[in-house]
């Protein structure tokens, strides 16, 4: 279950066992799961070896909690994990910018995959598409007849469609096998059936499949989340007027996102700093993640674009929405395998992957507005070099006491932040 609250103040302020035993409590970890986030090498050499061919060793990234966020009516405390600051902070930031019009809402569809079988040298297309619609239920039956949880709890293959795709080397005929994968990420589970009813389709076709292969463009499992941000939650100094100025300029920043794709695809990259963060920290293909979201945002018109959509209500509230496929699994894959990805689960106290999909979703869409009022007021560098300070200074060589005196120093200095000027100053503090 998720956890009861996750308003968590000073949580920075708290080293980090402090931080750990407090999520542990909150979201009743095992000792399995603290063992698991409290060794720097949470992934063992056996377990590691059994993940990818040709291990040699282990790399390990922070995993960071956002907090204040309220989903569905329900509190989470959200594992990200990378290597970037200010992601964290940006997005526990936001979440509690929303919290008085209720938080996050979010709607999911069923979770459906696309397993394509691509048909090449086929004489008479439209007879072949003929053929393969008339026995379509025979062919689902096929794809569904093996032993399977996932089929056994109400998934496997639920529709097949065909599409023609006109090419340079002739028209192909596409047939996409729809499977519901339940709380699987599902991949395996699409592949083997694409596989296993190639040849039934090559002998209705006529024709010879050739690609065999799920659709990492998952637009029939997609995943949409709103918040309101009241104008007083928008401004710096909690006056209506200042909201409302701030609002302004994030529209102005979100407009320049929607009609320029070098502007869309920093934006989405922000995006994407939370959404593939929460994704690596749960265990799943967080690649595939990103190219269906990438992807997604050319479908309407074939034209790059902003992923969120940002908009003022009639009372002046600030409007966010995402619509994004959102493949995730909850059963199967590293969420199984990886130690700390199943204690970072275990955090979430997700029960469905599409609830799991949802909270992702969410976490995106709070690091987008983080980035657009940082962009739209401060600017972006201000927060981020405050949190950076302290990796500058252990890049120059600091160790002990000297990274907060340097990061202090940094974060009080005017001028420009540079490496060459933290290395400057700690050849000073070293000769005096």
């Amino acid at each position: 279950m998720p956890v009861e609250n996750s308003r968590v103040k000073g949580l920075y302020k708290l080293t980090v066992e402090e931080r750990r035993n407090l999520v542990a409590d909150a979201a009743n970890l095992t000792e399995e799961h603290l063992s698991a986030l409290s060794q720097h090498g949470e992934l063992d050499e056996t377990a590691a070896d059994r993940m990818i061919e040709n291990v040699i060793g282990t790399m390990s990234l922070p995993v960071g909690v956002a907090t204040n966020f309220v989903i569905d009516k329900k509190h989470y405390l959200i594992p990200f994990c990378l290597e970037e600051s200010s992601v964290v902070a940006a997005a526990s930031n936001m979440a509690k910018r929303c919290l008085s019009n209720g938080g996050f809402t979010t709607q999911n569809d069923d979770p459906i995959m696309i397993g394509q079988i691509q048909l090449l040298d086929i004489q008479d297309i439209e007879g072949a598409e003929q053929a393969i619609l008339a026995a379509k239920d025979d062919l689902m039956a096929f794809c569904n007849d093996v032993p399977s949880r996932m089929i056994s709890l109400g998934g496997g293959c639920k529709n097949i469609e065909l599409r023609q795709l006109s090419t340079p080397l002739g028209t192909m005929l596409i047939a996409h096998l729809l499977v519901d994968c339940r709380d699987a990420m599902g991949a395996n589970a699409v592949n083997t059936m694409a596989e296993r009813v190639a040849p039934r389709l090559e002998a209705l076709s006529g024709g010879r499949a050739h690609l065999r292969i799920l659709s990492n463009l998952a637009g029939h499992r997609l995943a949409r989340v709103k918040a309101t941000f009241s104008p007083e939650e928008m401004s710096s100094d909690g006056t209506k007027e200042d909201g409302l100025a701030v609002i302004q300029g994030i529209l102005e920043a979100h407009a320049f996102a929607v009609e320029d794709p070098y502007r869309a695809a920093t934006h989405n990259k922000g995006i994407m700093n939370a959404i593939s963060s929460v994704a690596l920290a749960c265990g799943q293909d967080w690649r595939a993640i990103e190219a269906g979201c990438h992807a997604w945002t050319t479908m309407a018109d074939g034209r790059y674009t902003s992923m969120s959509r940002w908009e003022r209500d009639e009372d002046g509230n600030l409007v966010g929405r995402m619509e994004l496929p959102m493949a995730v699994g909850i059963v199967g894959g590293a969420s199984k395998v990886h130690p700390a990805a199943k204690a970072n689960l275990a955090i979430l106290g997700v029960e469905t992957a599409q609830e799991l999909a949802g909270i992702i979703l969410c976490a995106g869409l709070a690091q987008n507005l983080g980035a657009l009022r940082a962009l739209s007021t401060k600017g972006i560098q201000a927060g981020h070099m405050k949190l950076h300070a302290k990796n500058m200074a252990v890049s120059a060589g600091a160790v002990g006491e000297e990274v907060e005196v340097l990061a202090a120093r940094l974060q009080a200095h005017d001028g420009h932040r540079t490496q060459s000027l933290v290395e400057t100053w700690l050849d000073e503090m070293r000769r005096d």
